[in-house]
């Protein structure tokens, strides 16, 4: 492992007025930029650039790594002189899972391959098959081998295109190709790792046998970037530091997967504080500083990306299944907010089983999505709404479960993601789950988690990071929640229901 020196956060002399630290988030939808004052503790400035996406019938998801470069290029350039000029370092945040693969000039040779593809499903079972089956996956490296995760889409490449494998030399994820054009070097860290199948997180290194399993005939290992510990940092290239007119001195800490700079963003870097994300998909992680591995393979054992561990149930059907029934519906958010006044837990009976992309967790790839218990008077529009509501709730709320079966215990969650926005929902969760809903006052969680990665990268990693939080990272008291006792007492009941019809469904679920 490359343990990069933190002394180079400190180098070149920096004024007083250098307080400003980037955040880089790029999703699925778009690319984002925010500006962090971190003297103020304010966020100065959020621009957003619209990312296209290339999906086909066999599952593909994909996109060129280009649209990211110019993404990354419109949000600089709206971002004010008067604030570029104090930058002092700059965190990314990306998508995970996705395989960007480079030839040994540093060129992109095929489109990438993103979280949401689900077209390794053969792979996936090739490579556990010869790793020796799904269990010994979870024993020996923490994780099984799912369609989202890196390791079936390097196998992919090879099937798929050979000409391009032949060329492969480095082996990338998305916030590893970002860092590579903003300082030249090619390194990871291990919250991103984790997330690729063939990072131990047991060990804490990449697993030679996992890539054997991925190609028998080629020694993948000299393709992984290094990995860097958590607080290093490395020096912003000159012809970017011009490009973007920043100074000289900036530096780019690590960065992460989204989740984990998520984590930095909602106070989830220290054991008890549970974080939701709402977003396309849908997330449920912890910090541990132990691995927290769930018996039952449901829960991704991941690295954190501040030196311990982030246990993590990610759906792929979140806003999509809301979002889904509202354009089915002809209706506006608000309009929607007020169906959901008018309807009752349960929906009256009508359940949703909302796979509209297949499923993660569950594994469930080939699942669609499915309305159940509907009767001629429960059909309504508010009934609709809230029962796609539910069934997001009720996928996320088996990753409570998993948590549980792993030793985690919380006192509260915090939400983040477009969804955090609805009341209702906020609601819902403080019910369904049965604890206090809190919602940080910043709410680009990736994006800002990304720049205070940063702020603590730049001051060497020695000041401590929970005391950094809890200086610059704030609650929205008017948005938190507590659970309503009698309905969280009837949503136990609807929940069971919910994993009742799922196990009928779907019997080969836990």
């Amino acid at each position: 492992m490359d343990k990069f020196s933190q002394s180079q956060a400190k180098a070149g002399v920096m004024s007083s007025e250098q307080n400003v630290y980037l955040g880089i988030d790029a999703g699925t939808q778009s690319l984002k930029l925010l500006a962090y004052d971190a003297g103020q503790k304010e966020i100065l400035h959020v621009s957003a650039a619209p990312l296209e996406l290339i999906s086909r019938d066999d599952g593909s998801r994909e996109q060129i790594a280009d649209w990211w470069l110019h993404a990354l290029r419109q949000c600089m350039n709206e971002l004010p002189a008067e604030i570029k000029k104090r930058v002092r370092g700059i965190g990314v945040s990306g998508q995970q899972h996705g395989f960007v693969p480079l030839n040994s000039a540093g060129e992109v040779i095929a489109p990438v391959k993103l979280w949401c593809d689900t077209s390794t499903i053969p792979e996936c079972d090739e490579i556990t098959a010869r790793f020796g089956g799904a269990e010994r996956c979870i024993d020996a490296v923490g994780n099984p081998i799912l369609p989202g995760y890196t390791a079936p889409k390097i196998l992919w490449l090879k099937k798929n295109s050979p000409e391009a494998y032949a060329e492969l030399a480095h082996i990338l994820l998305p916030h590893d190709y970002l860092n590579f054009f903003l300082t030249g070097r090619i390194y990871t860290e291990y919250g991103d790792a984790s997330g690729t199948g063939y990072l131990n997180i047991l060990r804490r290194e990449y697993d030679r046998a996992m890539l054997a399993a991925i190609d028998p005939d080629r020694d993948l290992l000299p393709l992984l970037p290094p990995i860097y510990e958590a607080g290093s940092t490395v020096a912003l290239s000159a012809k970017v530091a011009g490009e973007f007119d920043l100074p000289n001195e900036v530096h780019v800490s690590t960065g992460g997967g989204d989740n984990m700079m998520a984590a930095f963003g909602t106070g989830s870097i220290a054991p008890g504080v549970l974080t939701m994300s709402l977003g396309t998909s849908g997330t449920l992680f912890a910090y541990s500083d132990k691995p927290a591995i769930d018996p039952n393979g449901e829960l991704a054992a991941f690295c954190s990306s501040n030196g311990g561990w982030l246990p993590l149930q990610c759906t792929m059907n979140c806003t999509v299944a809301t979002e889904t029934t509202r354009r089915m519906l002809g209706k506006s958010i608000a309009e929607c907010e007020q169906l959901l006044e008018e309807s009752r837990p349960g929906a009256d009976g009508l359940i949703s089983l909302p796979f509209y992309s297949g499923e993660r967790t569950p594994n469930l790839p080939h699942a669609r999505a499915s309305l159940h218990g509907m009767t001629d008077s429960n059909t309504t529009a508010a009934n609709l709404c809230r029962a796609a509501m539910e069934g997001a709730t009720f996928t996320l709320r088996r990753g409570l479960d998993a948590l549980n079966r792993a030793g985690q215990q919380f006192t509260a969650i915090r939400l983040t993601g477009g969804g955090a926005k609805s009341p209702h929902w906020r609601q819902m969760i403080a019910d369904v789950f049965n604890l206090p809903v809190e919602v940080p006052a910043q709410q680009e969680g990736a994006a800002f988690g990304a720049a205070m990665q940063a702020l603590w990268s730049c001051g060497g990693a020695g000041e401590d990071l929970c005391a950094l939080t809890v200086e610059h990272l704030t609650l929205d008291k008017s948005l938190g929640c507590t659970p309503d006792r009698d309905t969280a007492a009837a949503y136990q009941t609807h929940y069971q229901q919910f994993l009742d019809l799922l196990s009928q469904q779907y019997p080969q679920i836990h």
